[in-house]
């Protein structure tokens, strides 16, 4: 009996750990069994033209809120072509309401509810053999009654054991693509918390996978040529030794491998967070923090536990350990949270200096008492998936547009990292708060039209530039020094290339004359800039090969050591590039105010 596990990934990097889950637990008595993985971008005629090559008399479909519509489309042709094929469903967004999806989709023969590997297993052999579908625990299935089909939903399984569970973590052919993909890895299931929005809060408790065993997994992983392992567990760190267990084997053993967690942050003990600091390697480790919302009201109403005070310590500490990048997470939209405490909630974790702040929407999934009581808050939202919210009785849809533009904005500079000093700059000194800043670049970006079109890297610089120069003015409240704001512009640009750029975005302004004036300067008196410049020993003909130059109307170093814009003087900022295996360097030359390279050489002569 030929078996297909299928599922439609979001990206091709993205592996589905719960199709190797089922695999792994099934193989045993049915060898036969395929993984095939695609997109949600992928046409449907080309994933059925493939499941079609491979003749499975089985077909089963991983479905969450990212690929359940898709997936549908699948099952239809898919039924059209193949009448025979048993085809079931599982995943967490066919969990909940069941019946419902068993009667939307009447192509679908079964579901597998909840945790699927013995329930799949024991579908398996029913099929094989005496096809008493009542006998399996977590299935819902159709039977025949009087010319009519009953839709028929067994009791639920009791929780595994997850030592009795194969590992899912080493077939052969997962070899050849493990380092251009991200391996998802489980040392837990089960969550402690009951936050109200989430699946994870309708089971009850946390079960480990044996430690050792998930060593040895992780150690075969590198061994196998992995690169990116992201842990899904809810909370990585619920259990202080074993976390800190954990973190100390990945440290000695990472080879290069990355790791990416969710953690708790308010919940990090100070002895874990110092041993971090200490070890830790730089990029090793990545973290992913729910925040959610600092309004204590919205958590209390969420059944949300936080102590905004100790994440804060948290998160200030890895920061500054300068090794660990934090990846936060808000959403809008939850209970007793209107445009003003959300602005609030923004600037309160903005102010951490994330390296990446994620800005979602609430979600009403299928089985969360969020979804459950939606009603109490006067929610609208999505019928289909992903059910995202389109307003409530404080929030309304026109406050989440607004806030849409903000996400947006958000995820193309700050989260891309394409002008790090130049927004730190803005959103510290110039505009009232970080919030504000992106709200009004994110209407006059709306405004534009520029979110219907694509963009380059100069475009992204092009457009805040004109942002600026229509609207930095009032917006600021009269705090923008455009010409400040356009060296650090220039800063960033250049240090977002490997090469010397072939072009730029702002007019030059020096003549050929003063451009080799300050090039002889560099070549001629290279201890006058900072940073061991003159360590790199070039000779004038390098120099040119290397160099691209401009000036900045503040003293550079300056702001690099002690983070103050000083106007008394100006720069030569000076970028040096050295082939594609280091990113560009930035120099700077300190001068006075308007001076030339004339008056340089006759003030040294």
């Amino acid at each position: 009996m030929n078996i297909v596990l299928a599922t439609l990934n979001a990206k091709y990097i993205h592996t589905s750990l719960a199709l190797r889950c089922l695999k792994a637990f099934a193989e045993k008595d049915f060898p036969n069994i395929e993984i095939a993985e695609y997109t949600i971008k992928d046409p449907a005629m080309n994933i059925v033209s493939d499941l079609f090559a491979r003749r499975p008399a089985v077909v089963g479909f991983s479905c969450y809120i990212w690929n359940i519509e898709e997936t549908i489309v699948v099952i239809d042709m898919l039924r059209k072509i193949m009448p025979e094929v048993k085809i079931v469903l599982g995943g967490p967004e066919v969990s909940y309401d069941t019946e419902f999806w068993m009667e939307r989709i009447p192509q679908v023969d079964f579901i597998v509810v909840g945790e699927g590997e013995e329930t799949f297993h024991h579908l398996l052999l029913e099929l094989r053999s005496t096809r008493k579908y009542h006998l399996v625990f977590g299935l819902a299935y159709r039977k025949e009654r009087e010319g009519k089909s009953e839709i028929l939903v067994n009791p639920g399984r009791p929780k595994l054991d997850l030592a009795s569970l194969p590992s899912p973590y080493r077939f052969a052919e997962d070899i050849p693509t493990l380092g251009n993909r991200v391996v998802y890895f489980e040392t837990s299931r089960g969550c402690p918390f009951s936050c109200q929005f989430c699946l994870s809060s309708i089971e009850v408790g946390v079960r480990y996978f044996d430690i050792e065993r998930t060593k040895a997994d992780i150690i075969y992983l590198i061994d196998s040529g992995a690169k990116l392992i992201k842990f899904v567990d809810r909370t990585f760190n619920i259990k202080r030794d074993y976390a800190l267990e954990m973190f100390r084997f990945l440290i000695e053993n990472h080879r290069g491998c990355v790791f990416q967690f969710e953690i708790t942050a308010d919940i990090m003990r100070p002895e874990v967070l110092d041993y971090l600091a200490e070890h830790a390697p730089p990029g090793v480790f990545r973290f992913e923090i729910g925040v959610q919302s600092t309004n204590d009201i919205t958590n209390e109403a969420v059944k949300r536990r936080q102590n905004f005070t100790k994440l804060t310590r948290t998160v200030t500490k890895v920061k500054e350990s300068g090794k660990i990048d934090q990846h936060l997470d808000l959403i809008a939209g939850l209970p007793h949270e209107d445009y003003d405490t959300f602005r609030k909630t923004f600037n309160d974790v903005f102010a951490l200096r994330p390296e990446e702040l994620q800005l979602g929407f609430l979600k009403m999934l299928r089985g969360t008492g969020m979804r459950i009581d939606a009603e109490k808050h006067g929610y609208v939202y999505m019928d289909r998936a992903p059910y995202e919210i389109l307003g409530n009785d404080l929030l309304p849809f026109a406050d989440i547009v607004r806030i849409k533009r903000v996400e947006d904005v958000l995820e193309k500079y700050w989260n891309a990292h394409r002008m790090d000093h130049t927004l730190l700059y803005l959103v510290e000194r110039v505009f009232p708060s970080p919030f504000d800043f992106f709200q009004s670049f994110g209407d006059y970006w709306e405004e534009r039209g520029w979110q219907r079109i694509g963009h380059q890297l100069e475009d992204l610089f092009s457009r805040l530039w004109s942002f600026l120069n229509d609207r930095g003015a009032e917006a600021s409240e009269g705090r923008l020094d455009p010409d400040v704001t356009l060296g650090f512009m220039k800063l960033d640009y250049f240090l977002q290339h490997k090469y010397k750029p072939r072009k730029i975005w702002w007019d030059f302004a020096m003549d050929k004359a003063e451009w080799s004036g300050w090039m002889k300067r560099l070549s001629e008196r290279p201890q006058d800039v900072s940073g061991g410049f003159a360590s790199l020993g070039f000779a004038d003909k390098e120099l040119h090969k290397h160099a691209v130059i401009d000036r900045v109307p503040f003293d550079l170093e300056r702001y690099w050591s002690a983070g103050e814009i000083d106007k008394t003087a100006e720069s030569i900022v000076v970028m040096i590039y050295q082939g594609e295996n280091s990113a560009g360097k930035p120099y700077a030359l300190r001068i006075g105010r308007n001076e030339t390279p004339l008056q340089a050489q006759s003030v040294n002569e």
